[in-house]
This record gives structure tokens, sequence and C-alpha cells, in this order.
């Protein structure tokens, strides 16, 4: 893997806390994603994986601390400054959500069309080599019908890099895969990654094909952040949650019960009545 270069983080949260309206969901999280970095966002169903990628798009607010994005505080950038922040960051959605009424080339090309004045020869030329990175430049003329759900992940990819942006986020981009599929997604992040000197952000709970490209990984749970090292310090970890988590154990500190929340207790109160 190659060496990160030495600058600023592109994302970075600071003593942060993460919810919703009473509800804490994540506290004293602590995170830094650098260009040239994969770093993986990793922990249980319900750990607050997806909410750290909220954050980091805005979408929510930190309860506490300080989330800066690009050198800013995310919670002052007003809404303007807001949008043309986000144009700098790529996302590929768990489900890729991709226009079923457009065919691929279109699908791709359709952040360029919004979003710049380029020409019609720079759309074409820009749509091609992107779908060429991802290995589908001679898929650009099929309907999404036609085409696999792992050839699906690889055009909602190729339109999540086609403005080249400098961080690119990943909600869940291996769930569904087949091996082969899996395989070839996680060294597309990889090379992408080096090829345009970006950060990527991994919101992910599969150990195997995340520990092969990422530099950094960050385990969340129980409310915290409960390790952050490389895969190699992560798996020589004697953390019990660590353990459980990197092999699969039923027994251990993570529970199987959604944690009780104010608002919840206030909901039981407010129905126990009518029982």
């Amino acid at each position: 893997m190659n060496a990160p270069i030495p600058n600023d983080p592109v994302v970075k949260f600071t003593d942060v806390a993460l919810g919703y309206g009473d509800f804490t969901v994540l506290q004293s999280i602590d995170i830094e994603v650098r260009r040239g970095q994969v770093v993986a966002m990793m922990g249980g169903s319900g750990s607050g994986k997806t909410t750290l990628l909220r954050a980091a798009t805005g979408q929510i607010t930190a309860q506490r601390g300080t989330i800066t994005v690009f050198g800013r505080d995310i919670a002052d950038v007003p809404g303007e400054d807001l949008r043309e922040l986000r144009q700098r960051m790529g996302v590929l959605f768990q489900q890729g959500a991709l226009f079923t009424d457009l065919n691929v080339f279109e699908n791709v090309a359709f952040p360029l069309r919004e979003h710049t004045c380029v020409s019609e020869s720079q759309v074409i030329e820009r749509v091609l080599d992107k779908l060429d990175a991802v290995g589908l430049r001679a898929a650009a003329h099929l309907k999404i019908s036609e085409i696999s759900g792992g050839m699906a992940r690889r055009v909602a990819l190729a339109r999540a890099i086609v403005l080249e942006p400098e961080i690119i986020l990943y909600d869940e981009p291996f769930a569904g895969l087949d091996p082969i599929s899996l395989g070839i997604t996680a060294q597309l992040i990889r090379n992408l990654t080096d090829r345009l000197n970006c950060a990527s952000m991994l919101i992910t709970h599969d150990v195997a094909e995340s520990f092969l490209i990422a530099d950094q990984v960050y385990m969340v749970g129980q409310g915290k952040l409960i390790a952050s090292g490389t895969p190699k310090e992560l798996s020589a970890s004697q953390d019990a949650y660590v353990q459980q988590f990197l092999n699969g154990q039923p027994d251990g500190p993570i529970a199987f019960h959604y944690p009780t929340s104010p608002a919840f207790t206030k909901w039981l109160e407010q129905h126990s009545g009518r029982a």
C-alpha cells in the first residue's frame, strides 16, 4: 500500500458525541482521515457506523465536540457553502441508488450534467474514463436492468468518482456481493484511492476484505470508540470486544439487545397505560 502524503486531515472528529434527540449513540470519538488513505469504520449492527457517515457529510450535527471537513467546522458551514463542500465528496450508497430509467452512461454522467458546465465531448471522455477504471467501459450503453448486482455497484462507484472528489464515503460497499465481486470492489477502492490521491472512508463490518486494503481502522461499539490502529495492530489486540468482532464470537461484550434510551422509556410509559 502507498504511504499517505503528509497533510492536514480531510475529515477530523475531535471529542465528538453524536446522537438523535435525547439519545447519544456515540461519544468521545476522535478520528482522522487523510488523502491517500483507506480508513475503515467498523462495528456491529446498530453500533453507530452510519451515524459517523451522516456526521461527516453534515446531515447531523455533533452534540459535543468538533467535526472539521476540508479544514472547516461543518457545524458552522451555511447552506450554499455546505452544498459546495459536498460536491468535493463522493458517496457510494449501500444500494447503489442508480436511476433505473437511465442507462449506465447517463447514470455516471448525471453529476457532471448537474454540477458542471463541461462540453458534451468532455462528458463522454470523463464518463468513459471512469467506467474504464471500474472495468465497465463496454457496458456504457446497457440499461440498469441488464446488468448484475455486482456490476451495478461498480457503476455506482464510477458515478461517485466522476467529479474526482477529494474524499469518497462508502456505506457498506461489500454488502450482498458474491466473493468475486467483493474482491473486485475492494481492490477498486484501494486502486482508486491511490489513483485519485483522495481519502476513502468505509462504513463496513466486512473484516477480511477491509483489512486487506485499509491503512487505518476505527472500531466503534458500546457507545464509544473501542479501538483504532492498523489492521495488523487490531489483529494482535487482546481487547475482548475487538476479538469478539474480528472472530465472530457469539459470547462477549457486544450486547444483543438495543440499549434503552430516555425516548424509549417515555414512549413505554405512554403506552403502558393503554394496556
